[in-house]
């Protein structure tokens, strides 16, 4: 195979542009996961009162999902103009959705001063926050694997993947340090809107950031040939939605099943966890935060490496590492969790995230891959974001359910077990993408190849 026609970008340039989605998804997803947590642990009491703790837990849980229901919309929306318009506008425009979202989160009156009318304005902040997240994450993956080359393009992309560690650190910690800080009792009635409310001076810091690269070299020269062509032939493109299920609706299901344990296990580990050691294994708040911190840390720290790993041995690989990892480890994890030791509880979460950061960590250049330019945010955005309405979204809540009703972990190890076995089978059926020039992709599904394209076709066909 011939080397990849994608010109490197100069390392000084392609670090600012690493830095630009990594700062917008560690904010995105210190919003989201800020919400996780405080559904987790203040929600139910200040939202949903008048429940026992495990109802109350899930009714919080419940508006926690519906923030995944908005993501596939999101990705449609953004998806079409992300492919028409750009990826920086539209990243630009996601980063202020969620961070005014959360800010007003902030500001909201509880159930105790507005009664019905506070679950439902959360309710209604959550559509906006999950709305921008599911444009988020497939703008930020593509400006660096866009601008990148192919030979490191696994290692570079994985970075704005480590936004979601470097998120849930950020929440985790500023929850930490404030129930650490703060009474009980303060932290309920005002200390829980602190975390929230410094999301608005964060949107400033990424604004700032992001307004300062420039869009995808690979997207402006494919935007250039669809000009050409419509110029030629007087036709207009179809809408990326209809090309992505017309070209591509193979990779669009290798997509959804590839994330069905990734997005599982995310979520049991890190959001319903917390429910677990406190309730069912009787360990304190802080004992179940400060695990998670940690292990966000370590998890964040291995991200880059696995995504080195796949530009050696391939995306696939990498990713069946983590998903066989995942599936043996979730009884393991619960074993550990139930001697109610700090160390043990520790040891299963971080072990669980770095399992989980070997698929994470090659899914950004792994779907990538898998589209051509201008159909790429609408189908990495899709394969992404619906498989998450029947994955992270009511993984928490189904596994909170399934406590309730067994009294045991084991109904909930053998949920993460059977979400490993859909994603190992979607691997399997998938293709190795890792030697793929992005800009060449589209040659093979309709669109007219420029220079640099052709220079390449000939070359593989030798």
């Amino acid at each position: 195979m011939a080397a990849p026609a994608t010109s490197p970008p100069a390392p000084s340039n392609l670090r600012r542009i690493v830095a630009a989605s990594l700062v917008g998804t560690t904010i995105e997803w210190y919003d989201f996961f800020l919400y996780g947590s405080a559904a987790a642990l203040v929600f139910n009491k200040l939202f949903f009162p008048g429940s026992d703790p495990l109802v109350g837990t899930l009714l919080s849980f419940l508006t926690y999902a519906v923030g995944f229901a908005a993501r596939p919309i999101g990705a449609l929306v953004f998806g079409h103009y992300g492919d028409r318009l750009g990826r920086k506008k539209l990243l630009v425009l996601s980063l202020l959705l969620m961070g005014g979202a959360t800010f007003a989160i902030g500001l909201l009156p509880t159930h105790a001063t507005i009664g019905t009318a506070a679950p439902v304005l959360l309710t209604v902040l959550r559509l906006v926050q999950g709305f921008a997240l599911g444009g988020e994450w497939g703008g930020a993956v593509l400006l660096v694997s866009e601008h990148g080359d192919a030979k490191r393009r696994g290692f570079w992309a994985s970075w704005p993947q480590t936004g979601a560690p470097a998120g849930q650190l950020l929440a985790t910690g500023v929850l930490a340090a404030l129930t650490a800080l703060m009474s009980e009792s303060a932290f309920l009635a005002w200390g829980w809107r602190i975390p929230f409310l410094l999301s608005g001076v964060l949107v400033m810091v990424g604004l700032w950031i992001r307004l300062s690269v420039d869009e995808s070299p690979v997207f402006k020269a494919a935007l250039a040939r669809a000009s050409a062509r419509k110029e030629t032939s007087g036709k207009a493109e179809k809408m990326p939605l209809v090309a992505v299920m017309r070209h591509h609706w193979r990779d669009v299901l290798i997509a959804m099943g590839a994330r069905m344990a990734e997005n599982i296990s995310y979520y049991v580990i890190t959001a319903f966890i917390l429910v677990y050691a406190t309730l069912e294994a009787d360990l304190s708040r802080q004992t179940a935060l400060n695990a998670v911190l940690v292990a966000s840390a370590v998890h964040f720290v291995t991200i880059p490496l696995w995504g080195a790993l796949s530009d050696r041995i391939g995306r696939r690989p990498v990713y069946l590492i983590g998903a066989v990892g995942v599936g043996l480890w979730m009884f393991p994890f619960f074993t550990l969790i139930d001697t109610r030791s700090f160390g043990n509880l520790l040891l299963a979460i971080t072990v669980g995230l770095v399992f989980h950061g070997a698929m994470y960590a090659p899914q950004a250049a792994f779907f990538s891959e898998m589209f051509a330019t201008r159909m790429r945010y609408s189908g990495a955005s899709i394969g992404a974001q619906f498989s998450s309405v029947a994955a992270g979204a009511p993984a928490p809540l189904i596994a909170t359910a399934l406590l309730d009703s067994y009294g045991t972990s084991t109904p909930i190890a053998l949920y993460v077990i059977a979400a490993t076995l859909l994603t190992i089978v979607a691997i399997l059926c998938a293709k190795e993408t890792r030697n793929r020039d992005l800009s060449d992709v589209g040659a093979e599904h309709g669109e007219v190849p420029g220079p640099r394209d052709a220079v390449a076709a000939e070359a593989r066909s030798v």
